[in-house]
């Protein structure tokens, strides 16, 4: 799963494998569960977007802004082990919902903070700190809840449809976010708090036609042992079957050191930008751009997902980002660096759709939230380090040096993706199930592999 940096229960009647063809808008609560997504998304992006330049103008310091960025992202990813556990241990509506509670609070809180020229180093340190931590504990259960609304058939072009969504969301909210920060800081996180209501809203919703499926799927009471597994076992065991698998375990290296590496250059070439004097709107005009490309990339996706072999989007998708960010080097102006990040990542929605698609189908129900959990953490775990390279990299070595470095690590996970006989080997979405099971007898994994409960 490669991020541009701007990366299930029941609801209803499921449809089988032998409906065709499956019109996902027409799936019982699959409208619901993309709004309230949706929603979290937005406001999620929003803050992300503001945080790191209100940080720039409160600290004028890129190594500082830096570092409540990487604390951010180091909370967040360790919590999304423990949202894994929660996700596949408890109710994942009811997850959302508190999720999304969470977000309205500590969104309010930002704008009051900054509405009182509140904001300090410490404080948008301990704040970044607690959105992330909210991300990661309960993201996770929402993202999981797909599996449980979109048969197999179709998970590809439902992965698809959120790359689209994350797209426009970054084509909206780049320009929107600039626009609310030059009013301030606080209208942004006033803004997040409303969407964020929103997301709890259509949450609610899910829960309460979902209450009695949500029970359907679970144990039985007179099943359950009375020595439940530690969160730790629980974590343990997750992390054990995604490593078991030969088509999954490959992949991880090469999302952590694409995410490393493209993000890392973004995120430089948007802290040289404020450095040099450009207004948020500007910055917000790149994000778009970048949105934009990506909403046309999701656009085609549904269309090369079922005819293309993942194998060949993924490695295509990573040869176009290795460019990209080497083409980064040697441009400045802001026409130019649109024009390059934007083809950098046309191919990235599909690669995303595959990846993660082929992700849903082949990890069992019961494991979707501690599998999900771990390859999220273990594919980002080096992202942490994207806000350190880009404000310690400039500082040290410029934006030439910085981005130099950024373009050696895409490349890399190009060549280990090229050198991958799992990945090489991927077929189109109609075959991922028949390919996950192939991969569960090499590995003598004695478990369904193809989705739906055990």
């Amino acid at each position: 799963m490669l991020v541009a940096h701007l990366s299930l229960r029941v609801y209803g009647d499921r449809m089988t494998s032998s409906d065709a063809p499956i019109r996902l808008w027409r799936v019982a609560s699959y409208p619901t569960w993309f709004l309230s997504d949706s929603a979290k998304e937005l406001a999620g992006a929003l803050l992300d977007f503001a945080v790191p330049l209100i940080a720039l103008i409160v600290t004028d310091s890129p190594a500082q802004a830096g570092i409540i960025g990487a604390v951010g992202v180091v909370v967040r990813l360790t919590c999304t082990l423990g949202g894994g556990v929660l996700a596949d241990r408890h109710s994942r509506p009811r997850l959302m919902l508190l999720g999304a509670g969470i977000g309205v609070a500590l969104a309010l809180s930002f704008a009051v903070l900054d509405g009182t020229s509140a904001l300090t180093f410490g404080v948008l340190l301990a704040l970044n700190a607690l959105l992330g931590a909210r991300e990661g504990l309960f993201d996770i259960a929402g993202e999981v809840a797909l599996k449980e609304v979109v048969p197999d058939e179709a998970m590809g072009r439902a992965q698809a449809a959120n790359q689209g969504r994350g797209a426009a969301i970054q084509l909206a909210g780049g320009p929107l976010g600039g626009a609310l920060l030059a009013v301030g800081g606080w209208l942004v996180a006033l803004f997040s708090a409303v969407i964020y209501l929103i997301s709890a809203a259509t949450s609610w919703v899910l829960l309460r036609r979902g209450a009695n499926l949500t029970a359907a799927l679970q144990p039985a009471a007179s099943e359950i042992s009375p020595l439940r597994p530690s969160a730790l076992s629980e974590v343990r065991e997750g992390v054990s079957w995604l490593f078991s698998r030969v088509d999954l375990r490959g992949v991880l290296w090469v999302a952590m050191l694409a995410n490393l590496g493209f993000n890392s250059a973004i995120t430089t070439i948007i802290y040289s930008l404020q450095q040099s004097g450009h207004s948020p709107v500007i910055i917000g005009t790149i994000t778009a751009v970048l949105g934009g490309v990506m909403l046309l990339g999701a656009a085609v996706s549904p269309l090369l997902v079922p005819r293309i072999p993942g194998s060949v989007i993924v490695i295509a998708s990573l040869v176009m980002c290795t460019l990209g960010t080497t083409a980064l080097v040697m441009v400045h102006t802001v026409p130019a660096i649109m024009t390059v990040i934007g083809l950098s990542v046309l191919l990235v929605p599909a690669l995303n759709s595959a990846l993660m698609g082929y992700f849903m189908v082949a990890v069992p129900t019961e494991l979707l939230g501690r599998a999900n959990s771990a390859f999220r953490v273990f594919s980002m775990g080096a992202m942490p380090l994207t806000p350190l390279i880009a404000g310690f990299g400039l500082t040290i070595a410029g934006r030439t040096g910085t981005l130099a470095l950024c373009a050696a690590l895409t490349m890399v996970a190009a060549l280990l993706a090229l050198s991958n006989r799992a990945l090489r080997a991927m077929p189109t979405e109609r075959g991922w199930s028949a390919h996950a099971r192939r991969f569960a007898v090499v590995d003598g994994i004695d478990q369904p592999t193809a989705g739906g409960p055990a």
